[in-house]
């Protein structure tokens, strides 16, 4: 019987589910990958073998690549991003290499095809004028503003993730030493420098804030808790950024993100070196740390542009 949290957005009969459940227990157990990985491989898996089925094939006896190719056509037929169908061949390399691994084939029929090439844009940023706005629009006379400047401030101060901050706990924070530990992708934990304006404000708010929203329900240990003494979760973080961000009508797109790219410009703007940043971010590559050097440059050509008498 299949459970609720391995259902896919189409049928697959009872042998290809399970092998579909096995190869996420590998991506979740061995790999891993993070949840949002996981959780998108599964529905990525889950269309493909649900074809395999209409035409009667069996992914333990495919060989060529034209069955997968076509599975990537119908994929962008039915509206799928660049990107979508990149992460679909990304699902199903990975799936055949793990059948491989298994010794369940042979020979990967994936092995030749290569990702469609995805244009990567360059993150927007805030000015640190307009970070500083959006923090000091959270009102202080109230419990969720205390909340929501301490978690403004880790977002910037910290360059953390929405998941990771809405998965901070009390045993997370170490003020007296001034880090803090998340949990990022992959459930890898990584140690974080805090500043001190968030260290100011994450007592303030353990001091004043969180007493009042938790009132008389039991503490689970959640670092922040939403109105009603829960914990505060992801949405609530996007929905935080985003309430701020209306405070003071900043015209940019706003989201939680925002802050991450922000804090990974502006340390390299001001000299750190670019592994220092990896290592903050939590990047398992320093390829995906080095977009943010890329936008510097775009950032100094364009002040050069502008200020420059022969520009």
């Amino acid at each position: 019987m299949q459970n609720e949290n391995a259902t896919t957005d189409v049928n697959v009969n009872a042998k290809r589910f399970e092998l579909l459940e096995q190869f996420v227990a590998y991506l979740s157990l061995e790999k891993g990958s993070s949840r949002n990985t996981v959780a998108a491989y599964r529905r990525d898996l889950g269309r493909f073998l649900a074809e395999l089925d209409r035409r009667g094939l069996d992914p333990i006896t495919l060989r060529g690549t034209d069955m997968v190719l076509d599975f990537l056509r119908s994929e962008k037929q039915r509206g799928q991003s660049v990107r979508s169908v990149a992460r679909a061949l990304a699902a199903t390399r990975t799936f055949f290499r793990w059948l491989t691994l298994e010794g369940l084939i042979e020979r990967d029929p994936t092995f030749t095809l290569e990702a469609p090439r995805v244009s990567r844009n360059l993150p927007t940023v805030l000015e640190p004028a307009e970070i500083e706005r959006l923090i000091d629009s959270a009102n202080p006379r109230t419990p969720e503003g205390l909340r929501d400047r301490a978690l403004l401030e880790i977002l910037y101060g910290c360059g953390l993730r929405a998941s990771e901050a809405a998965g901070l706990r009390l045993d997370s924070i170490h003020t007296a030493y001034r880090y803090l530990r998340c949990i990022g992708k992959g459930d890898r934990e990584r140690v974080v420098p805090m500043s001190d304006a968030s260290i100011v404000a994450l007592e303030s708010y353990l001091d004043r804030s969180r007493p009042a929203l938790l009132r008389d329900r039991t503490d689970g240990g959640a670092l922040f808790l939403n109105r009603i003494g829960r914990p505060l979760g992801r949405g609530g973080v996007w929905r935080a950024v985003k309430a701020a961000a209306r405070r003071i009508g900043l015209p940019k797109r706003s989201y939680p993100h925002l802050l991450r790219h922000s804090f990974a410009t502006h340390l390299l703007a001001g000299g750190a070196d670019i592994r220092s940043v990896q290592e903050l971010l939590g990047h398992a590559s320093v390829a995906t740390t080095q977009m943010y050097t890329h936008l510097d440059r775009d950032r100094l050509r364009a002040v050069h542009r502008k200020f420059h008498p022969r520009a």
